[in-house]
């Protein structure tokens, strides 16, 4: 049989990335808006360049929350030192969207995917765990080695080779990580090589793998000053590297009766948990909302061909065992928690410790199957 050899790519990025300031910022709002008010509803985006930081979006709360506090201290946390202006453009959540929110209905319109596969042990496709590996091990270098001359910000790229569909090597791995003036280049390469690629990629796949690190051979401007940053931006480093579908909005700054955020993590919930009850090696998910309105407007299932049984047998499954209303998604994973600010950075899905990745409905997938043999 002739082998079918394919590369796919997918990238992540380090939370000093001027667009992942954006995001944590938001996140970091909304966190200290539900710490104060459970039931405050939030949907606030930030603009972040060179020293200004703009805080753009409709708030209603019960809460007193200093949002200058909030931006300033983020950024700071992330490592970058400059004295940052904040302008804030932030008014109260539209009477008419409000409406169909109080009646528990979706907050929006919208479409969410969710995805899970066998690839990895994260149940996630194999070239964005490796990239957000990669990203996540330069940030933790960095801050436990304070005089090793990188900087917040940075990239990673990650291609892995499939053959037959199975994963085979890793063809290349793109980093483009932000160093101080004084830093050589060769030792660059060789910290990145040496301390990040290769203690957090396993050895096996790095056979031939070609290293592109910092191509343009300086990268000592970066952050808000190197570009701009804007809340929202990285929807594919945020949910499967591109290797799935995913929906029309983005996460960060919304609190959770946006389906946008609240849906997307309930398909991911249904996603990995029939992976992982063997129903199927992959899937992936979709749900759409109507503002206003409890139900959702579809539910799609593709398994890829892998399923034991037949998608509208799933479907009917899915409906029959996990809650789809807004009210009851945010009921099941207990999403009025100041909980999101730790997810922004390095995927929302692929964690243990998220309650949209916990595989708490397993034996309850296996029994509904089993019931009906």
């Amino acid at each position: 049989m002739n082998k079918y050899k394919y590369l796919f790519t997918s990238e992540s990025v380090t939370e000093g990335h001027p667009d992942k300031i954006a995001d944590k910022i938001s996140d970091s709002i909304l966190d200290a808006v539900l710490k104060k008010d459970p039931n405050g509803r939030v949907a606030i985006e930030t603009l972040i360049k060179d020293n200004t930081i703009v805080l753009a979006g409709e708030i209603t709360t019960t809460a007193i929350i200093d949002y200058d506090k909030i931006a300033k201290k983020t950024v700071r946390d992330i490592g970058y030192t400059n004295d940052f202006k904040v302008i804030k453009i932030i008014s109260q959540q539209s009477p008419d969207i409000a409406l169909g929110v109080d009646l528990e209905g979706a907050g929006d319109q919208g479409m969410m995917f969710g995805y899970a596969c066998k690839e990895t042990g994260e149940y996630m496709p194999a070239p964005i765990v490796y990239a957000h590996r990669i990203t996540k091990a330069l940030t933790e270098y960095r801050k436990n080695n304070p005089n090793c001359g990188l900087r917040p910000d940075g990239k990673s790229q990650v291609t892995v080779e499939y053959v037959n569909g199975k994963i085979n090597r890793i063809d290349n791995i793109v980093v483009s990580a932000q160093h101080s003036e004084n830093l050589d280049l060769k030792d660059l390469k060789k910290l990145i090589i040496k301390e990040i690629i290769e203690q957090v990629i396993p050895a096996f796949l790095l056979k031939s793998t070609n290293y592109y690190i910092n191509p343009t051979g300086r990268f000592c401007i970066g952050g808000a000053e190197g570009d701009s940053g804007l809340t929202g931006r990285k929807i594919i480093v945020d949910t499967y590297g591109s290797y799935a579908r995913v929906g029309g909005g983005c996460f960060s700054g919304k609190d959770p009766s946006k389906v946008d955020r609240s849906g997307a993590y309930m398909a991911r919930y249904i996603a990995k948990n029939i992976v992982a009850s063997g129903i199927c090696k992959k899937v992936e998910i979709g749900l759409s909302y109507a503002i206003g309105k409890k139900e959702p407007t579809s539910i799609m299932i593709d398994t890829f061909e892998t399923g034991k049984y037949d998608e509208d047998i799933i479907i009917k499954m899915i409906k029959d065992v996990f809650p789809l209303t807004p009210k009851s998604i945010i009921e099941k994973l207990d999403l009025k928690k100041p909980i999101y600010a730790k997810v922004t950075n390095y995927g929302h899905f692929g964690n243990n410790t998220s309650s949209w990745e916990k595989l708490n409905m397993v034996t309850t997938i296996k029994q509904y199957f089993k019931e009906r043999e």
